[in-house]
């Protein structure tokens, strides 16, 4: 989101001079380059909301843009699929939904249909989204990082934010890289956002609470059971949408994620453990009013972690055929998850203004899918601002 936002910021004021500060060594180290590749257009938000409006024009410019700049990418489509009758309600809200949003082609398919487009799926009915894609985010990323540099700007690796000064005209942000000024500051700093707000003098009234989604692989001779991206009907109750199914643009189809709370914000194996991070999130009222409000499905998701046979059964209620030998461990993302003090997850993108600044401080998925029409956004913002 920083390179989509630098970009647009780029195009819109090429008299601007931007730098974007990268603490790791490389760009899209983290939840860009580490989540299955989803071109999100849209289905499960609350119409109105801020990621309902961003993810059906972001996908069609993330689309757009890879055609540009021969980024690997495909227009697949996704099959929704009730698991049983008591699924149906939801599935049929969620084509009203849908449709609310304005996307188009959507379809409710009966059990011959659906098997039709995926012939080893189960359930008893399911939701065509036929805009749904894949594509690769570190190719997308190194795209926005030569139209950047083609801009004018720069993207300068190695410079974690450590402190931030205020001045007459802006900023100072001290960084191992050295010293930057500037007379704006926008923080797209995903599982850290909200430790650099603090930094330019918020007090973190939300809390970046990390998850952990674990992956599995089928293996090569398996994989033939899943032609594109299979998803679960979404559970209210769970604020994750489940594991699911998804064809890699890279290769290969990656099962999962589940969500269970990890012990570092950057914690991409179960033993990855930062202390810090770890009483920042139990010393958070937040946090320990969400474990309580969600008990049962913490512990089932905690056990199908340490389970592959669960893991499995999770699974076959999308692909029956799915056995624990087709499957090997994938990898791991971690998500960047705002939470209030009474324990509710933020549910839209969180954008706080400020003058001279502006923090993103809630952006999960879709905002992959979405940052180019986000970068927009902040970009207008930003533009605002500046002229001022």
């Amino acid at each position: 989101m920083g390179l989509a936002t630098a970009f647009k910021l780029g195009r819109r004021r090429p008299d601007v001079r931007i730098t974007v500060l990268e603490k790791e060594a490389t760009i899209a180290r983290h939840q860009t380059g580490n989540n299955s590749g989803v071109l999100h257009c849209g289905l499960y938000y609350k119409p109105g909301s801020a990621k309902a409006r961003l993810a059906v024009s972001g996908i069609r410019e993330m689309i757009a843009f890879c055609r540009e700049h021969n980024v690997p990418h495909e227009v697949c489509g996704k099959l929704v699929v009730a698991a049983d009758d008591s699924e149906l309600p939801r599935l049929h809200a969620l084509h009203d939904r849908g449709r609310q949003n304005g996307l188009q082609g959507l379809q409710l398919l009966n059990r011959e249909d659906m098997r039709q487009i995926e012939p080893h799926v189960g359930g008893v009915a399911a939701l065509q989204v036929p805009q749904e894609g894949i594509v690769d985010y570190h190719s997308v990323c190194g795209a926005l990082l030569k139209e950047i540099q083609a801009l004018g700007g720069r993207v300068v690796t190695r410079a974690k934010v450590a402190a931030l000064r205020t001045t007459s005209a802006g900023w100072i942000a001290v960084t191992p890289a050295g010293e930057f000024e500037a007379d704006f500051l926008i923080n797209c700093a995903g599982l850290h956002c909200d430790r650099v707000s603090e930094l330019a003098g918020e007090k973190r009234e939300v809390r970046i609470v990390p998850f952990r989604g674990e992956y599995y692989k089928l293996k090569p001779e398996r994989q033939f059971l899943v032609r594109n991206l299979i998803y679960p009907v979404p559970d209210p109750q769970f604020p994750f949408l489940g594991v699911h199914f998804t064809r890699l643009i890279t290769g290969g189809i990656e099962a999962g994620p589940n969500a269970v709370l990890a012990f570092s914000r950057e914690g991409y194996r179960k033993s990855d453990i930062n202390l810090r991070d770890l009483w920042d999130a139990l010393s958070f009222s937040g946090l320990r009013r969400f474990l309580g409000a969600h008990k049962r499905m913490c512990w089932e998701e905690l056990k199908r972690s340490f389970s592959r046979r669960l893991f499995c059964e999770s699974l076959q209620r999308l692909v029956p055929e799915i056995r624990r030998e087709d499957l090997e461990t994938g990898g791991a993302g971690v998500r960047a998850q705002a939470m209030s003090p009474d324990g509710q997850l933020v549910q839209d993108f969180c954008f706080v203004r400020r003058r001279r600044a502006l923090h993103v401080l809630n952006a999960p998925s879709p905002a992959a899918t979405a940052s180019l029409a986000i970068g927009e956004e902040i970009a207008v913002q930003t533009e605002r601002e500046l002229s001022q």
